[in-house]
C-alpha cells in the first residue's frame, strides 16, 4: 500500500515519560529510542508515534482521538495492562464489533483494546 498522504506517525504528551515507557515496556513490549530528556519514540506497534514531555494528557472526555489496540484474549491483555500499573476506566464491555475496555497509563493518556465478540 503506498504511503502517501497516509496517516504515519502518532504523538502522544507524557507528564512523566519515564512511567509512560516503563509501562509499555511491561504491558505490550514496547521499546523506545529517547531523543533527549523530553522526547522518546516507539516503532513496529502498528502505528510509529512517541511520547513528548507535556503537563497534558489525551482523553476522550476531552474531545481526544482514542488510539485502539487489538488483542485476541482480551481479558489476558486486561490484566497484562493492570500489573503494568494501568488504571482501567471502562472495563470490558460490548459493542456492535465486539467488546472492549479503556484505560490509561501512568501519564494519564486514555487508550482502549477491543477484541473479537465471544463465541
Amino acid at each position: 500500500m503506498p504511503l502517501h498522504e497516509k496517516i504515519n506517525y502518532v504523538e502522544y504528551p507524557a507528564k512523566d515519560i519515564e512511567a509512560t515507557k516503563l509501562f509499555f515496556q511491561a504491558a505490550f513490549d514496547w521499546s523506545f529510542v529517547d531523543y533527549g530528556p523530553d522526547y522518546s519514540a516507539f516503532s513496529g506497534q502498528g502505528l510509529d508515534g512517541g511520547f513528548f514531555r507535556s503537563g497534558m494528557a489525551a482523553s476522550t472526555s476531552q474531545g481526544s482521538a482514542l488510539i485502539v489496540f487489538y488483542s485476541e484474549q482480551l481479558e489476558s491483555t486486561l490484566a497484562k495492562v493492570q500489573a503494568a500499573g494501568g488504571n482501567i476506566i471502562k472495563p470490558i464491555f460490548s459493542f456492535s464489533g465486539g467488546r472492549r475496555f479503556h484505560f490509561t497509563e501512568p501519564s494519564g493518556n486514555e487508550f482502549a483494546v477491543w477484541s473479537e465478540p465471544e463465541a
